[in-house]
């Protein structure tokens, strides 16, 4: 977006006061004021027609041009303000004014083009609308602007042992966390949720979910992917779509599925996310995540990785994949700290919680000990991040 406007158009005053030349205040103090006569007033909105000659000021309300001949404005707290009680307009011109501040050239004064210059780029491929950039296009008098719309994912739960959040839980049952965690990633990170419901373990069964969600941008699916006899999103996937891969080398999160369903000619990527709910939320930040920042057009979508000293030892022995620990990291005397949020395991999703971070632990490294570096991906510099920042 180029701007074919100066913003602000003209210089203009930033408080409201006297427009003076700034000369004739010099000295100016409570004890010794400088007195200037008013020679007229200008709001907001319109300009003043005269000029600010020697000795003489101009009330003038924020935001109104300076006028000719004026190179600073005094705030009205600067002065004895005689018009307060005064809203007679004749009252206000041909009065004298004390002025009990000097002021430099330029005091107050908001300069032409200083926040956006006519020619200017203002915003870049990619950028995202939010209410400061809304903003910034109405100060240029845009009304619409080419955007990339959000992407509907759809989102859809699969097993027999899930039960709808809110509703009675049977005693073998346990409740649809994914779908929530899921669906609110995907609003974080640009997205709008479809949520699908819950699958059953049956090719029927699914296969009518996943149907109804090929509308979207995007499926994602939860639990069944790994090696189980019930997990038939991969016989879904091989039926209806293709499979590029199944298992990824990381730790939580090996069963993994991306591939493609295809309908009426379009392909429709679909991310398959392990079931354990730590599992899920690692993958996909770590998986659609990045694809969603591409889908909206962003471009700078990595995290940022630091180093950091383990405050504790890590384990990561007898298991061959990159480990994605929950960590806290803090900093200290120009140092990252990182300490793990408690208890790892893939169901425990409290650790995810209380996380600002992800350990990165090589596949060779069996453990880690207190003091050592280790690298970290920042999840939150601070509590909470916008899809748009």
């Amino acid at each position: 977006v180029t701007s074919d406007l100066n913003i602000p158009p003209l210089d203009n005053t930033a408080m409201d006061g006297y427009a003076v030349r700034a000369k004739d205040t010099r000295g100016a103090s409570p004890d010794s004021p400088v007195q200037l006569q008013v020679v007229g007033e200008v709001a907001a909105g319109y300009a003043f027609r005269g000029e600010v000659r020697p000795e003489t000021a101009v009330r003038i309300m924020t935001g109104a041009p300076i006028p000719a001949g004026a190179d600073a404005v005094v705030r009205f707290e600067e002065t004895d303000e005689p018009f307060q009680k005064a809203p007679e307009r004749s009252h206000r011109v041909n009065a004298a004014v004390r002025v009990f501040k000097e002021v430099r050239p330029g005091a107050n004064v908001r300069r032409a083009a200083e926040d956006v210059r006519r020619g200017q780029t203002v915003m870049h491929k990619g950028r995202v609308l939010r209410p400061s950039e809304i903003g910034v296009l109405a100060s240029l008098g845009r009304v619409t602007a080419r955007v990339i719309r959000r992407p509907l994912v759809a989102i859809l739960s699969t097993g027999d042992e899930l039960a709808e959040a809110g509703q009675p839980k049977p005693p073998a049952k346990i409740y649809d966390a994914n779908a929530y965690s899921v669906g609110a990633l995907v609003r974080r990170y640009g997205g709008v949720p479809r949520p699908l419901g819950i699958a059953k373990d049956t090719v029927k069964a699914l296969t009518a979910k996943i149907q109804k969600g090929l509308d979207a941008d995007m499926l994602i699916t939860s639990a069944g992917v790994s090696r189980g006899d019930y997990d038939v999103v991969k016989e879904v996937l091989a039926q209806e779509g293709d499979i590029n891969f199944w298992t990824v080398a990381m730790k939580p999160g090996k069963p993994l599925a991306f591939g493609c369903f295809r309908k009426a000619g379009r392909r429709v990527p679909h991310i398959g996310l392990p079931g354990n709910p730590v599992s899920s939320m690692v993958t996909f930040e770590l998986f659609a995540r990045p694809a969603l920042m591409k889908m909206i057009g962003k471009t700078n979508w990595q995290r940022p990785m630091v180093k950091a000293v383990a405050e504790e030892r890590i384990v990561n022995r007898d298991d061959p994949r990159r480990y994605y620990a929950r960590c806290i990291v803090r900093q200290k005397d120009g140092r990252y700290y990182a300490s793990l949020t408690g208890p790892q395991g893939s169901g425990v999703l409290t650790s995810m919680v209380y996380a600002n971070a992800l350990t990165v632990i090589p596949p060779e490294v069996d453990e880690v000990q207190p003091g050592e570096e280790i690298d970290v991906i920042m999840l939150d510099w601070s509590q909470g991040e916008e899809w748009g920042t």
